[in-house]
């Protein structure tokens, strides 16, 4: 499966911004899906996750404000963002894996396809 992440872009603090990742092949209910993150100088971090088409799960830091979703027929995963703030600037990563199980949901060496990455700026 290869994924391709697109929607990132500037924006200003306290504003939406939903990014995309369109998978190649089939994202289905057995597949788990994440989004990370990576701010300059740090390493890449947990974002938010839909474990095999049930529960999800997202970090303490945009819990309330992000949403993670997927769009079976389209193969495609969303981050929806909202309430943006300065830190949640970095680059934005997709990742997938149909074979993880909940308790490395977190993980990211758990995942074995992962997109290019969408840079996200949000200024203040």
């Amino acid at each position: 499966v290869q994924l391709q992440a697109s929607g990132g872009g500037l924006v200003q603090a306290g504003r939406s911004l939903r990014l995309s990742c369109k998978a190649s092949g089939t994202i289905n209910d057995i597949t788990t899906v994440a989004w990370y993150r990576q701010a300059p100088g740090k390493e890449r971090e947990f974002v938010a996750a839909r474990f095999r088409g049930t529960n999800t799960y997202y970090a303490d830091s945009v819990k309330g404000r992000f949403t993670i979703s997927v769009d079976n027929a389209k193969n495609t995963v969303f981050l929806q963002m909202s309430s943006l703030r300065p830190e949640d600037t970095a680059v934005y990563y997709c990742a997938a894996d149909p074979s993880l199980i909940l308790s490395s949901v977190r993980a990211a060496r758990s995942y074995d396809h992962w997109g290019q990455g969408t840079l996200v700026t949000v200024s203040s």
